[in-house]
């Protein structure tokens, strides 16, 4: 901040804004925030950039610039959170065998606990008949 005197003497302080009222970063902050909510709309990269760019007013090249922010972000977001990713997928695994069994849906359930098991690391009789020995036998010829 810096200090001014107005027209009584008294000093006052201003705060020093560079271009108007609002931080301008702070503003550019804000509408990549709000693509980055957008980007979970499913939408595929471009009809996503073109989209941000129509609604916040701003140019293709703008909003593509926002777009690579955003990508950065989401990288930095998976690299914090990957060692709880499977947790969290098993819990999500976990609700969903739940609603499938209450809604009497036995083939997703079946298949969700299969799934299940294999991050479990369950052994399935599939797997221990494919995993057995096999035995080969060679004959060789004496005359040779």
């Amino acid at each position: 901040m810096q200090t001014v005197e107005d027209s009584t003497g008294q000093d006052v302080n201003k705060p020093q804004r560079p271009y108007g009222k609002k931080n301008p970063d702070a503003l550019i902050e804000e509408r990549q925030r709000r693509l980055y909510r957008r980007q979970l709309d499913g939408m595929p990269a471009r009809a996503l950039v073109h989209d941000h760019a129509s609604r916040e007013g701003v140019s293709v090249a703008t909003a593509w610039r926002d777009y690579a922010a955003v990508q950065r972000w989401g990288e930095e977001d998976w690299q914090s959170e990957r060692e709880k990713m499977v947790s969290r997928i098993q819990q999500m695994r976990l609700r969903c065998i739940e609603g499938a069994l209450r809604a009497k849906q036995f083939g997703t359930a079946q298949l969700l606990l299969r799934d299940l098991g294999a991050v479990c690391q369950e052994i399935t009789p599939e797997t221990l008949a494919a995993a057995a020995p096999q035995l080969s036998i060679v004959v060789e010829d004496k005359r040779s």
